[in-house]
């Protein structure tokens, strides 16, 4: 029995990523949901427009409030449009009989800190303000849970499934025999992924469709803006499947691997915690994740019917993101293949 015991932990020592992923994963799971598990939103950014704009600002009290712009000329139409944008979450509209707060309903936590924070106060005379929650106006939780959930699919299987079925090819031994092919890294990389996107792009139509059906969850915008966010994201997700793979050895390994990146995603890209309420510290992390900018994308265009030209941030950002995850794909296929063409 302790000629057993003392196998397993030699076997344990030199299989260094299970001991990291069993050291370093709980450690994790603390950190994310001891600074990230929050739904109490502060500095909710705020835009005030109309004649009374400053002084209906400075009524609103910090810190779960943050006035960001204040803009007398502003009519209620262009309020909408800052809300719609994504540059504000509340805008304050004044110059009627009372003012009027405009809240962005996908937003459902940061609205939900508000409509606290506001309970608390004393308006001037009495006199409260009208409320109007846009783009999900009784803050249904399925409304901004599918098109995130959505999202986590293209994850699962643009990297988990990806990078099971490129190590598949090295248990089997056909890299050697795609590396005395006369292929370029790139060609098998687009040959091994084409598949796995074409089974994502369906899976996505499918999830899209069940939201819309089962929860009654719209889809306002404009279709070609979701695909192109929607393609940029599967790229991305892909590419990290062929990059974990050149890294496994088996397909055990890839799980290991992949479910690392995938727990991050779940838990920091605003899919569950809002981001504005994570702590600065961890904050950071969900900027660098893909699924923190296809959420806002997905949002956008399925609820708020947002334009193009005020989605490009997080669409170029997954473009940045999918040139230098390919980028790397390739790079590290590319020294496999030279590897299998000379064992």
């Amino acid at each position: 029995m302790w000629a057993m015991i003392a196998k397993e932990f030699r076997e344990l020592r030199r299989d260094r990523r299970t001991v990291a992923m069993m050291i370093v994963l709980p450690v994790l799971l603390l950190v994310v949901f001891g600074y990230a598990a929050n739904f109490k939103v502060s500095d909710i950014p705020v835009v005030a427009t109309g004649p009374q704009a400053g002084q209906a600002a400075s009524l609103l009290p910090a810190p779960t409030f943050k006035v960001t712009e204040i803009d007398p000329h502003a009519s209620e139409a262009q309020a909408e449009t800052r809300l719609r944008n994504g540059t504000a979450t509340i805008a304050i509209v004044t110059g009627g009989a009372r003012p009027l707060l405009l809240m962005d309903g996908t937003e459902l936590f940061s609205v939900q800190s508000a409509q606290g924070a506001l309970s608390r106060l004393s308006p001037p005379g009495g006199m409260s303000p009208r409320v109007k929650i846009l783009y999900n106006p009784h803050l249904t939780t399925s409304w901004v849970m599918v098109p995130g959930i959505a999202g986590l699919i293209l994850v699962f299987i643009g990297t988990l499934i990806t990078s099971l079925g490129v190590v598949r090819e090295r248990q089997s031994g056909t890299l050697e025999q795609l590396a005395v092919m006369p292929f370029r890294a790139w060609d098998v990389i687009a040959g091994k992924i084409a598949p796995y996107l074409l089974l994502a792009a369906v899976d996505l139509a499918f999830i899209i469709a069940v939201g819309m059906g089962l929860f009654h969850v719209p889809f306002t915008g404009n279709v070609g803006v979701f695909v192109l966010g929607a393609a940029l994201f599967l790229l991305v997700t892909t590419g990290m499947g062929v990059l974990i793979s050149t890294v496994s050895q088996s397909q055990g390994q890839a799980i290991q691997l992949a479910f690392m990146t995938l727990l991050p995603q779940v838990l920091l890209s605003g899919l569950i915690f809002p981001v504005s309420a994570m702590a600065a510290g961890v904050r950071w992390i969900s900027y660098i994740l893909p699924l923190t900018y296809f959420i806002q994308i997905s949002r956008g265009v399925m609820l708020k019917n947002a334009p193009l030209s005020s989605l490009w941030p997080p669409i170029g950002l997954l473009a940045v993101l999918a040139v230098v995850v390919l980028g790397l794909a390739i790079v590290r296929f590319r020294r496999d293949l030279a590897a299998g063409g000379g064992s």
